[in-house]
């Protein structure tokens, strides 16, 4: 068993170390043609229509989904299939990247004559710089490769590793140069945890009726009561200027029952802890989260427009699914 797991560990860090230099040998191939595609992006109306056969069509399928949550407007086209009827998804504008290692693929020969005939704009995306794709491209990416990390040198694996780095780079070229900020990004993401990071923000989270508040004449059972009602933990203190004169929290009831208090005859003005941690309403959900770790709490008081909206407890973030 140990013999057997000193191998698996081996071919596993050979697989690693043989793909990282293949990925770290794309910084040779940029030149000029990487920056004249992301320029004709950057300058056309149409869509990114990605195609490609066996292994390379799973490289583009994850592209268009890459690309099309970062702004650019994408379709996969598998090769196969583009002549048998699918070349009807090519419309006037769109740029074809076409994916291949070899570029010699029978679908990629067939295939890329039409789409010139066409007339739409043409990038090749290989390993093989004199192949029939690297020839007939109007544009091509070079994605060297000197061996694949399989054993036998045959299954695809640091080819598509590399065709997925220069991918993403473009993606990532593309979103810089846009100026595609997190506001976009959630655009594209309402749903799930990373969309909710981005557009949740803390008055989404007030439920509703979540005002827990007492004055600070307020005797200590009724403050109890209200905690207890509201459900969140604790009570914000409001002064008689309006303002947020303090919160107690069932943290604060616990520390003076032990130390002997009777919460009959105090009032909230002397369970509350002042300058209480606060948050804007139109802050993300996020900062929120920051602040209640950094400071070891559990509630927020939510401001609007500097006065008080609510209470938001950690639990309600979490249930949010936000982390």
């Amino acid at each position: 068993m140990s013999h057997s797991r000193d191998l698996i560990m081996q071919a596993a860090r050979r697989t690693i170390q043989l793909e990282a230099a293949a990925v770290h040998g794309l910084l040779g191939s940029l030149d000029n043609r990487f920056a004249e595609v992301a320029e004709l992006l950057l300058s056309g109306s149409g869509r990114l229509v990605v195609t490609g056969v066996g292994k390379s069509a799973n490289i583009a399928q994850k592209l268009v989904a890459t690309y099309n949550s970062t702004g650019q407007p994408s379709v996969f086209m598998h090769a196969a299939d583009a002549i048998h009827g699918d070349l009807g998804n090519v419309q006037r504008g769109d740029i074809v990247l076409c994916i291949s290692k070899s570029g010699e693929s029978p679908e990629v020969k067939v295939l890329v004559p039409l789409v010139k005939s066409m007339g739409n704009a043409l990038v090749g995306m290989g390993s093989n710089a004199q192949g029939f794709l690297a020839r007939e491209a109007d544009y091509f990416l070079h994605t060297p490769v000197e061996r694949e990390a399989c054993p036998h040198n045959l299954a695809p694996t640091s080819s598509t590793a590399v065709q997925l780095a220069m991918g993403d780079a473009l993606a990532v070229a593309l979103m810089e140069a846009r100026g595609f900020t997190e506001r976009d990004f959630a655009r594209f993401h309402p749903g799930g945890a990373l969309g909710k990071k981005l557009y949740v923000r803390m008055g989404d989270l007030i439920r509703s009726g979540a005002h827990p508040a007492v004055r600070p004449d307020t005797p200590g059972m009724e403050v109890i009561v209200e905690i207890s009602d509201k459900r969140l933990g604790a009570a914000v203190v409001i002064g008689d200027d309006g303002g947020i004169a303090g919160i107690v929290t069932d943290g604060d009831i616990r520390r003076l029952v032990e130390k002997g208090a009777d919460i009959r005859s105090v009032l909230a003005r002397d369970m509350m802890g002042p300058n209480p941690r606060t948050i804007e309403a139109d802050e993300l959900a996020v900062e929120g989260f920051r602040i209640m770790e950094s400071h070891k709490i559990t509630q927020l008081v939510v401001t609007r427009g500097g006065e008080y909206a609510g209470v938001v407890h950690l639990h309600d973030i979490l249930r949010e699914g936000i982390f």
